[in-house]
């Protein structure tokens, strides 16, 4: 890991949390996610399980946690991987046993080697057996994660036990931050911030879309991040239309627009910023005239992010707001949009897409959207409007917390002013 040792503390906390939601007599088992494998003998970075991590702070593979409830107290158990003597030549010492307790506030560490006995020898008396399992709305992956497999294991082993999704127990946790998740994600943020300033300055016609995600990654790691909490999205010209490009691979044309999608983890967090920014330094009327629309939108729409806000409605609020927008820019006009097909609205082929989503450990973090928004979640807010046309693309977005006042924009000090963007371009 990169990102500098993190107190117990937030883990003890989360893990008591959960103590108060599991059902008694019975166990809960998290996995880590697996090390994922390329080519050969290569492999893909290590990016640990979310819900793993949330319980205990441990970033390494082959690391499972057991929480137990056996009606009068909680056992905390967990077990990591031993190093030996090919691992730490080829790899590096992987954490000791005291090295886990210290970090996770876990007092009872064991070798990985130990699970099945132990597993055995807990499991007899209990009733029931929560598993874990990604049930992301978004998830649509065909990959058998350690989870999974465990759970075939589970099975088979102990046909006559019951076994329930431990998930919805902890998207409801995750849900909301904590102080010190709070303070790690505006961190995150705050390298966002760098990356942007570093950038902006250098951006000129010619300038290649991957240069300036490499400048960002520079930034980045600067910093302590391990890089992008998601794959980053440069998109000059009419790729500025495009909701997912990452190729990031032409050159930026004088006159183009120019859509940055990114954000830095910190210690598994992430931000999400997106900036649109003129490649010449100089924000054509029309362009001007859609980014003013968007940001306008925007405001707005922070401003809707507090307790008690219904996600659908607000968004049934925004489109509203947006429509006008639409209208003020000439793409259609109220004729149109009395006689416009309800199921398939104009206003949904410049706007298309959700104003705001969870942030937290995960970019689309987990979490029920039917849940009125309450303090402590944090959201992103990120109106676009993409006329393809006219190969313009213009996205804004930050990240909001939620609190019992006003929201709170963990990037209310990035540059999103036209005027400031013009000046840092124009050093």
């Amino acid at each position: 890991m990169k990102y500098n040792p993190l107190s117990k503390d937030i883990f003890n906390k989360n893990r008591k949390l959960f103590s108060q939601k599991i059902e008694k007599n019975s166990i809960s088992i998290f996995n880590s996610n697996d090390v994922m494998p390329t080519n050969a003998d290569g492999t893909m970075p290590f990016k640990q399980n979310s819900d793993l991590f949330w319980l205990t702070g441990v970033d390494q593979e082959e690391s499972v946690f057991m929480m137990i409830n056996n009606n009068s107290t909680i056992e905390e158990l967990l077990f990591i991987k031993e190093t030996n003597e090919h691992i730490a030549i080829w790899e590096g010492a992987k954490l000791s046993k005291e090295e886990a307790k210290n970090s996770s506030g876990i007092q009872k560490v064991y070798w990985i080697k130990e699970l099945e006995k132990i597993l055995k020898e807990k499991i007899a008396d209990l009733d029931t057996i929560f598993l874990n399992k990604n049930i992301h709305a978004r998830s649509s992956s065909e990959v058998q994660t350690r989870d999974d497999r465990f759970r075939d294991k589970i099975k088979v082993h102990f046909p006559n036990m019951e076994i329930k999704e431990i998930a919805p127990v902890m998207h409801e946790l995750r849900f909301i931050k904590s102080n010190l998740e709070i303070e790690l994600m505006q961190h995150a943020c705050d390298i966002t911030e760098k990356g942007l300033r570093r950038i902006l300055p250098i951006i000129k016609p010619g300038i290649m879309e991957y240069e300036i995600e490499a400048e960002l990654m520079h930034e980045f790691l600067l910093n302590r991040s391990s890089g992008f909490a998601y794959q980053p999205i440069i998109g000059s010209g009419s790729d500025s239309c495009v909701l997912h490009y990452i190729e990031n691979n032409k050159m930026c044309l004088d006159g183009d627009i120019l859509l940055m999608d990114f954000g830095a983890e910190y210690a598994n967090y992430a931000s999400d910023l997106t900036r649109t920014v003129p490649v010449n330094g100089v924000f054509s009327p029309r362009q001007k005239s859609v980014y003013n629309a968007v940001h306008r939108v925007m405001k707005q729409a922070t401003n809707m992010l507090r307790p008690g806000t219904d996600h659908k409605k607000m968004q049934q609020e925004v489109i509203k707001i947006m429509e006008e927008e639409l209208i003020k820019l000439g793409l259609f006009d109220r004729h149109d949009v009395k006689k416009q097909d309800p199921k398939s609205p104009l206003f949904k082929k410049y706007f298309m897409h959700g104003t705001s989503h969870s942030l937290g450990l995960d970019v689309h973090d987990v979490g029920d959207t039917k849940t009125p928004m309450s303090e402590g979640m944090i959201f992103t807010c990120e109106p676009g409007i993409y006329i393809r046309e006219e190969g313009i693309g213009i996205r804004l977005e930050n990240d909001i917390l939620i609190t019992k006042g006003d929201p709170n924009d963990l990037m209310k000090n990035i540059p999103i002013e036209i005027d400031e963007i013009e000046d840092l371009m124009n050093k």
